[in-house]
């Protein structure tokens, strides 16, 4: 059992055994930021790296795989197949603070998986090893041995072709420090209930390494059922910590005290979107910033209540100043609905 045990994944302590996944176009610098604040996150990942992006210096790759000292410990994680290439975007990541180096075995996203790469790497295991074994020398040769090499899996890509108890014991002996399994398929997406049988049959196949159960991880008794049923030594939330960033606080508390802090009152939660707009403006661009804002207040405001107003007033909004007057009038009391015009009468 490991409830309240921190992480290890190779020569790396983390302080928790709580992850923040990866997830494209979600899981940005400004997020991760955000979520380290709250407490409970062990460790983050960037998100999917092109290695050719980096190797080029492309600004969008560049933009993904930046990171900050608020920012560590941090997973870098590459897609593709191409091991020549894989194997110099990994020794970039060593080479720009990476904590971990990822590769991702798991992506079923058309524009990942179609160019070879994320889970259609399930597909020719033998090939998926061999390409592994040499990004994990480079990484060791990187790094002198101080940054591990983790893969991140699916089941298999359908029913019928199931691999990643057997592969995830492959990887474990060609040098992978720690496996995260996605408790699906990639036929399935993310429909359907994850399946903590298939995330236990990868626990139970490999010999030392930590597996990380990932999917449908929403609250922290989600948290602590999937480390119970399953095995695994730590959870991955993406989608779970989109509206809750406090997640991972709360996951690590009832593992190790046995009870979920209070929930944050509406000042922090506004305090910490504002912070969120704040260091995207920072780390980003003003344009990167209001467009997000605009899209992600919707999924913030689940955690806020009735705040439909202010759901509005963001999409007309047109500077950063707008924004944080928004921020301001719903703090004090405006914007919770939908405002109807008055109708003049007789």
């Amino acid at each position: 059992m490991s409830l309240g045990v921190p992480l290890q994944i190779g020569p790396v302590t983390l302080a928790s055994n709580c992850v923040l996944a990866p997830v494209a176009n979600y899981c940005d610098l400004a997020f991760r930021i955000i979520t380290r604040d709250w407490g409970g996150v062990g460790l983050a990942g960037t998100d999917l790296l092109s290695p050719h992006g980096l190797l080029r210096g492309g600004r969008q790759s560049l933009d993904l795989a930046r990171t900050h000292p608020l920012d560590q410990p941090i997973s870098m994680q590459l897609y593709g197949c191409d091991a020549g290439i894989l194997d110099a975007g990994a020794r970039w990541a060593v080479e720009h603070g990476a904590t971990v180096v990822d590769i991702n075995m798991g992506c079923p996203v058309d524009k990942v998986a179609k160019k070879n790469g994320g889970s259609l790497l399930l597909r020719d295991a033998c090939a998926t090893q061999r390409l592994t074994e040499r990004i994990v020398r480079a990484v060791d040769d990187a790094s002198g041995g101080r940054v591990p090499t983790t893969a991140k899996l699916r089941l298999g890509w359908d029913d019928y072709s199931i691999v990643a108890p057997r592969l995830a014991r492959a990887l474990e002996e060609i040098g992978i420090a720690a496996i995260t399994i996605h408790g699906r398929t990639t036929e399935q997406r993310f429909r359907g209930d994850v399946c903590l049988e298939g995330i236990g049959e990868v626990v139970a196949r490999v010999r030392t390494i930590p597996v990380i159960g990932n999917g449908d991880v929403k609250s922290p008794e989600d948290c602590v059922a999937m480390i119970e049923r399953t095995g695994c030594a730590g959870v991955m939330i993406g989608r779970g910590a989109f509206s809750r960033p406090w997640i991972f606080r709360d996951c690590w508390a009832l593992q190790t005290t046995g009870a979920v802090p209070a929930e944050p009152g509406e000042y922090e939660k506004i305090e910490s979107i504002r912070r969120y707009f704040e260091l995207m403006l920072e780390f980003r661009t003003e344009r990167y910033a209001m467009s997000h804002i605009r899209q992600r207040v919707s999924w913030f405001g689940k955690a806020l209540g009735p705040c439909k107003g202010l759901r509005m007033r963001m999409q007309t909004v047109a500077t950063p100043g707008d924004v944080h007057a928004a921020f301001d009038e719903f703090l004090a009391g405006g914007l919770r609905s939908k405002q109807r015009p008055e109708v003049a009468t007789a």
